[in-house]
């Protein structure tokens, strides 16, 4: 299993139905900024939003596992192996990611 490298690409704040169905005073994404990076291999890395994890997570395990990108939509989605563009779920305000294979090795830690 090869580890992920998680990199946001785009926050987005869509402001028209952010002033329809928004609580006041909302804005972008508070957690994530353009350019940050994650590592993923067994579970969600730190600092990693939990709502976005959920969206993204089956993605990461498909690649960490050696998937190409026939597997994702009949391939014709993401024309560079190895890589998807992915979103949370926040209609508001959603963050776009850039998951892509790695060549490092997760290891997984076994507590005792």
């Amino acid at each position: 299993m090869q580890k992920v490298k998680i990199t946001v690409l785009r926050t987005m704040f869509n402001e028209d139905l952010a002033a329809e169905y928004g609580i006041e005073g909302l804005t972008s994404c508070p957690f994530h900024q353009e350019g940050q990076e994650f590592y993923a291999d067994y579970a969600k890395p730190e600092g990693l939003c939990d709502e976005a994890w959920k969206a993204i997570y089956q993605y990461v395990f498909a690649l960490a596992h050696g998937a190409e990108n026939e597997v994702f939509y009949y391939g014709d989605w993401i024309r560079k192996p190895g890589t998807a563009i992915c979103c949370c779920n926040d209609g508001l305000r959603p963050v776009i990611f850039k998951l892509e294979a790695s060549r490092e090795e997760a290891v997984k830690e076994i507590q005792t």
